[in-house]
């Protein structure tokens, strides 16, 4: 090897780590409700939303996730955990309780959010345009949908007057999502069942209850754990021949019937851009609370063929998505 390429290889093989250690590295902190691996596209939204801000996973940032494996009970220390850590930043996606236990924790760590209820109403920021404080983020409001959500569900199955919710007893938000449902019952004059499971276990006796209640379709709430779990609820509302209806095209996608709502990776995508930006130097509370406006209507019709469903031509030309 001849000298001047030695001291050239040398010299790069120092600059290297010294580029390296020049390289900021930033620690954030994502909290989720569900299993770890479940839904795991949309923390690959969550990943591309960073990227859109400049920050790849491992290289300038280090995410800490953390899983709540559905019971959130467990929300409290792990966001505790998160403060201890230092982190820069937590992220509270997919639930209300998860926002709010990290509000608890923190009045001074940057929080950014993406939920389906209004942040202002659970104290979470002061208002939509100025959040205030060290929280802001992204709301998929679901409330107003849920509606419209029950009423496409009828549309399907015109000579059912009973119907059924399920809500997450542990969220915040259920208790607003059950009483959006049964305004929305009332206003169609339906009839209304709410049902609470927490685990997959407790749809095997779920379904047969509701049948022998008269319910002849399923909503779905919005919570988390359902995402997490919608092959599984799309494979028992299936084994029971159940119509139903979810927020997210998560669900008819893993066989379920239809979905009526908010982009939900696309919210996690957003999220992510909020705290790019609070890593390069923005605050929280000068950044907006975003409100995605474009709602999808998905229709598995695989799924309503094997209901013994038909779907009317004017449905399927309103649908965003028809699953073949």
């Amino acid at each position: 090897m001849q000298r001047r390429d030695f001291i050239r290889l040398a010299g790069a093989a120092t600059a290297w780590p010294l580029a390296a250690r020049a390289q900021p590295r930033h620690t954030i902190g994502v909290v989720r409700i569900p299993k770890r691996g479940e839904s795991a596209h949309l923390e690959d939204a969550f990943r591309k939303g960073l990227a859109q801000t400049g920050y790849i996973e491992n290289q300038n940032v280090v995410i800490e996730w953390r899983y709540a494996e559905g019971d959130y009970r467990r929300l409290t220390g792990i966001v505790t955990e998160l403060v201890d850590r230092r982190v820069e930043a937590i992220i509270a996606l997919g639930a209300t309780t998860t926002a709010l236990a990290a509000k608890a924790a923190t009045q001074t760590i940057p929080i950014v959010f993406m939920l389906g209820s209004d942040p202002i109403k659970f104290g979470l920021v002061a208002s939509f345009s100025h959040p205030g404080g060290n929280i802001t983020g992204v709301s998929i409001l679901q409330g107003p949908v849920v509606t419209k959500r029950l009423d496409l569900l009828h549309q399907l199955i015109p000579t059912a007057t009973t119907f059924a919710v399920l809500v997450a007893p542990d969220n915040a938000f259920s208790e607003t999502e059950r009483d959006e449902a049964e305004a929305a019952a009332r206003t169609l004059g339906l009839e209304l069942h709410v049902a609470n499971p927490k685990r997959q276990d407790d749809f095997d006796t779920l379904f047969p209850d509701l049948i022998s209640r008269g319910v002849r379709g399923i909503m779905i709430g919005t919570d988390a754990i359902y995402l997490g779990l919608s092959g599984q609820i799309a494979a028992s509302a299936a084994r029971y021949a159940m119509p139903s209806a979810a927020q997210w095209r998560e669900y008819p996608a893993a066989g379920g019937l239809m979905s009526y709502g908010s982009n939900v990776a696309e919210g996690y995508r957003l999220a992510a851009t909020y705290v790019g930006r609070i890593l390069n130097g923005e605050k929280p509370a000068d950044m907006p609370v975003q409100q995605p406006t474009k709602f999808e209507f998905v229709i598995n019709l695989a799924t309503a063929k094997a209901l013994r469903l038909t779907i009317a031509d004017k449905m399927l030309a309103i649908a965003d998505e028809v699953i073949e």
